[in-house]
């Protein structure tokens, strides 16, 4: 009885057994899918009441164009404050020069199907990608209620990922330098910069793009009055840190948990982020471990934990971008996983994507997750095991193809 129990498929098992249906694994079929949850997303905010982030972007371009202050409060059009750099002003144009409804809809589509192309750009099989689609479809639904540019944040980094892969180093530097310009978030691109084959290249294309994000929005302005943005916007991040530090919907992420578990205000977190960084940063003396793909993506897996856990800006919509690197985690190591990892994708799912849904007991949310923060102790606990794998871990069992 207990050689069969001990045999016995586990829930996450039957579930990856389920998805590797031919309809449910079909492109199409994922594809429908997530801009299926776009429109959905879309339909149920329509009211401007309940799309306020939207507005705040579409005031970044219209107030660029009538050169007024980015980072000022204007309550006749929205509450709250634009935290995001003067270029943005470029990539919301678009979706703010079309009547409010349908530029939100656009703009929510173009969030996922552009997260859903850079998945596909990866050099992974198409029954791990598909578990990537499924696992992640409720928390790609929580970031586009909330319409905010983190689902582009984890299609900047898992894109230049791939584009670096594919020594395309003029599309990953273009992505990096877009993801900082934008929203800060996009530096952290540059942790891959170890495995870019042409450097030189790269940088030269980092420079570049560079200039040009710096100048194109001035060509709607004018350049005092960008430098000048640019200058109110490192004002405005510094009150916004300051502000997140023990608010409920925001720091939802390792800092946050351990501030507001223990309580304790008169220490920086400082304490916290630099030996995050060591350990973060202990994988790239194994140099002899860059040349295999697994270990390329545990890097890449790590980035994208490391910068929602790690930020006092996280919030409960920030999480579709360490989801992707749980499931790219899960997925591509060249060893088996068992149980306990099994478990833990299961813990990760229940407390940090259900957590902050209807589907999740409001009294557990209400007095338990969101006051500790505890949405960020699971996907903590796999960066720690991810951080150690990568560590000690010998990923050459890991094919050499352009798959894993």
């Amino acid at each position: 009885m207990t050689d069969l129990q001990s045999t016995k498929p586990s829930a996450l098992q039957r579930l990856q057994r389920l998805l590797a249906q031919p309809f449910l694994r079909s492109p199409r079929t994922l594809l429908g899918l997530w801009t299926l949850l776009a429109l959905v997303a879309g339909l149920t905010k329509m009211s401007p009441a309940r799309h306020n982030n939207f507005l705040i972007f579409r005031g970044v371009f219209d107030h660029l164009t009538q050169q007024l202050s980015l980072y000022a409060e204007y309550p006749e059009e929205y509450f709250d404050h634009n935290h995001y750099g003067p270029f943005f002003s470029l990539v919301i144009a678009p979706f703010a020069v079309v009547p409010d409804v349908l530029g939100l809809l656009l703009w929510l589509v173009v969030l996922s199907l552009g997260l859903y192309c850079a998945v596909r750009y990866l050099p992974l099989a198409e029954g791990k990608q598909a578990f990537v689609y499924w696992f992640c479809a409720h928390e790609l639904l929580t970031a586009l209620q909330m319409q905010q540019f983190n689902i582009a944040i984890a299609a900047i980094l898992v894109g230049s990922f791939a584009a670096i892969e594919r020594r395309q180093e003029w599309l990953a530097a273009l992505l990096i330098v877009v993801g900082t310009f934008v929203k800060l978030y996009g530096i952290v691109g540059l942790a891959l910069f170890f495995f870019v084959q042409r450097k030189p290249r790269f940088i030269l294309w980092l420079a570049l793009w560079s200039v040009v994000c710096l100048v194109s929005p001035m060509l709607l302005s004018s350049p005092d009055y960008v430098l000048g943005q640019y200058q109110e916007w490192a004002e405005r991040l510094a009150v916004k840190n300051g502000e997140n530090l023990f608010s409920l919907m925001q720091n939802v992420s390792l800092l946050g948990m351990v501030r507001k578990v223990t309580g304790i205000a008169s220490y920086s977190d400082l304490w916290l982020i630099l030996p995050g960084l060591v350990v973060f940063g202990l994988p790239y003396l194994r140099i002899g471990q860059y040349r295999h793909l697994a270990f390329r993506y545990g890097i890449l897996s790590s980035a994208l934990l490391f910068l929602v856990l790690f930020s006092t800006g996280s919030e409960s919509s920030t999480y579709i971008i360490p989801f992707v690197g749980i499931v790219l985690w899960y997925t591509t190591a060249p060893w088996r996983r068992g149980r306990w990892e099994q478990l833990l994708m299961l813990l990760v799912f229940v407390f940090s994507s259900l957590s902050p849904s209807d589907l999740f007991p409001r009294a557990l949310r209400t007095e338990l997750i969101q006051p500790y923060a505890l949405k960020a102790l699971f996907p903590t606990i796999v960066w720690l095991q991810l951080s150690w794998e990568l560590c000690t871990r010998d990923y050459s069992a890991a094919p050499e193809g352009r798959e894993v």
